[in-house]
């Protein structure tokens, strides 16, 4: 059951470009799509959870942690939904690199020579899967895959921070990842339709708060499923199973013509696979339950 509820999360967040991309075809930005989204979510906890702000005065990080969440969630659905699907995905798990990087600056946590060998070969697959046809130097070549980069990023300084709180309270840990979702997104979205870059949700055709409601659902589902498996695996099982979002992402995406899968793209993302797994067997015992670090993703 716990395997299970893992591999549903991965699934959800697997399949989430497809109602997004619904969605944004109604009128609505994918942007103004997760504000709308997290913005009704953490209304509802912060209703039903009273108690859970009362966690923000003891441990004022997670502030920080709301933040880092926001722009993982703001990266990850932009950039599926306007890029090809299997490339940002495959862009946004290089969390051995960032882990690495960020446990050496933050952490202080020298990196060893399997560390080490592991950033290499995630690098190895960022290169052959960003070296196309023409391209005469293999980095990020459009906004997805930029955004793609910095949701992974992100991602990582969440883990980072979920670390330093493990003795916060799960729920406070939770409303914060919300909240920093909903205002992330909120301000982005905000922005981009004052300079013009993103159309006025005002504007939006019938018809998407169908996709919008099984999006949230499916987040909020998803999160419980998290929580319910990490909490009764290995970390490195969590880690690997997690990785089947991947899975899920390339066989939808690819289905439905929202990814090109050549042999150039398998053979980079294999690598970048095994980065991670390597990467999950490694690691040290976490702390706590702060395994909640995919939990908005």
């Amino acid at each position: 059951m716990a395997a299970l509820a893992l591999i549903f999360n991965a699934f959800v967040w697997g399949v989430s470009w497809f109602p997004f991309r619904h969605i944004e075809s109604h009128g609505l930005h994918p942007v103004w799509t997760t504000c709308l989204i997290y913005v009704a979510i953490s209304l509802a906890m912060a209703f039903f959870r009273r108690h859970a702000w009362r966690g923000f005065a003891a441990f004022p990080m997670l502030v920080a942690l709301g933040l880092a969440a926001g722009f993982t969630n703001l990266g990850f659905n932009w950039a599926v939904t306007q890029g090809d699907v299997v490339r940002v995905v495959l862009l946004f798990y290089l969390m051995p690199l960032w882990s690495v990087l960020l446990g050496w600056a933050v952490l202080g946590e020298r990196p060893t020579a399997g560390a080490l060998a592991r950033v290499a070969l995630a690098l190895i697959g960022v290169v052959v899967v960003l070296k196309a046809p023409g391209v005469d130097w293999p980095v990020p070549s459009s906004l997805p895959d930029w955004l793609g980069v910095a949701a992974g990023f992100s991602f990582a300084v969440t883990n980072i921070l979920l670390r330093h709180l493990h003795g916060a309270p799960g729920e406070s840990r939770a409303l914060a990842m919300f909240c920093g979702c909903a205002l992330v997104s909120g301000i982005a979205a905000a922005t981009g339709t004052l300079l013009g870059a993103f159309a006025s949700p005002l504007a939006v055709q019938p018809g998407w708060i169908g996709w919008a409601a099984l999006l949230g659902v499916g987040f909020v589902a998803a999160n419980f499923c998290l929580q319910y498996g990490a909490a009764r695996l290995a970390a490195s099982a969590t880690a690997v199973i997690m990785l089947s979002e991947v899975l899920f992402a390339s066989v939808s995406s690819v289905a439905l013509g929202a990814a090109d899968m050549s042999p150039r793209i398998l053979a980079g993302g294999a690598l970048i696979v095994l980065a991670a797994v390597w990467s999950a067997f490694a690691r040290t015992p976490a702390q706590g339950d702060d395994r909640l670090s995919s939990s908005t993703t």
